[in-house]
């Protein structure tokens, strides 16, 4: 907590009063200010994943200046509690790993097939935790298991890249140990003040804390030291002035919900949910696929979303597209 303190006013000192001007309230107020010097009648907006919810706060604010707005790979920003909000992200993480040792145990040019892909991944994290294992991308530097699991994996699972991740985890498990050293987790990305702006998830003490931390351990085995922990943990005592609630956009007219049933970040339940607080606004587009995004994903994603966008056709509710091979 101290430290979470002097780096906010360290970020103050350096960013000035923009800094307490982040939230996505405020930006919602910056996209109608485009709106309106663009000379637009009515917005047309594509937001994907933390853009999500940008797109989401302007239907809510001005439901009656909207002409369309595509939400793709969906936050949902009702979720209620930490507790919530990190097992819905570690249940999702998860469900991509499973997907990808399913992926490989059936493809003959997985790096890894025919191999306990868990057991060989459990190898690299032990090594890590210990500092024997070598950074591919910096050599003779150890690689912490944070940047393991959120660097090495989870960044192959946006682009379902599972060919890429076992190639990456074939080859170092077969690199030499490196002597055990202390190790260092990549700093936090550059957007966290936003997301303490938008996100209370506050913690009573070092007890729930832990508790929080094993949850999600026990939520995905997998994938321990996932970033939305790190995350909550550097916006603790941080001020929250657009904190979690149901999504209210009376009087929008429809607006397109778009989500891949395995989503590594953004799950494909937070669509569900937000396209039901959308009410008869919500129409939810189902990828039936992998990765962080979905409206490139084959010619039936692209044309439904195009002729939205351009035509203000909106696809018959429950519409689906079938996954597209990697």
């Amino acid at each position: 907590m101290a430290y979470n303190r002097r780096l906010r006013a360290d970020c103050r000192a350096y960013t000035g009063p923009v800094f307490d001007r982040l939230d996505t309230a405020q930006t919602v107020r910056d996209v109608e200010a485009l709106r309106a010097a663009l000379g637009e009648r009515k917005l047309t907006f594509h937001g994907s994943s933390y853009g999500t919810l940008l797109g989401a706060q302007y239907a809510e604010t001005y439901p009656r200046r909207v002409r369309a707005i595509v939400l793709e790979s969906v936050m949902d920003h009702s979720v209620p509690t930490t507790r919530d909000f990190l097992q819905s992200e570690a249940a999702t993480a998860e469900d991509s790993f499973r997907e990808f040792v399913r992926w490989c145990d059936g493809a003959a040019d997985c790096a890894l097939h025919g191999r306990d892909v868990r057991a060989v991944w459990q190898g690299l994290l032990a090594l890590a935790g210990r500092g024997e294992l070598e950074d591919p991308a910096k050599p003779g530097t150890s690689l912490s298991s944070s940047d393991l699991v959120n660097t090495v994996a989870f960044r192959k699972f946006y682009q379902a890249d599972y060919a890429g991740l076992a190639t990456a985890i074939a080859g170092m498990d077969a690199s030499k140990p490196l002597p055990a050293s202390p190790t260092s987790t990549a700093p936090l990305p550059p957007a966290t003040p936003v997301f303490c702006s938008d996100w209370h998830l506050p913690v009573r003490d070092y007890q729930e804390y832990a508790s929080l931390v094993a949850m999600m351990n026990r939520t995905a085995p997998d994938l321990p030291y996932l970033l939305p922990v790190h995350m909550a943990a550097a916006c603790l005592g941080a001020p929250t002035v657009n904190p979690q609630h149901r999504l209210d956009a009376h009087g929008a007219p429809p607006i397109l919900v778009s989500n891949a049933l395995h989503d590594p970040a953004t799950g494909y339940p937070w669509a569900v949910s937000v396209a039901r607080q959308l009410g008869r606004s919500g129409v939810l587009l189902t990828y039936e696929g992998h990765g962080h995004g979905s409206v490139t994903s084959g010619p039936c994603m692209q044309d439904a979303v195009d002729s939205y966008l351009t035509d203000l056709e909106v696809p018959p509710r429950g519409t689906s597209c079938p996954a597209v091979p990697s």
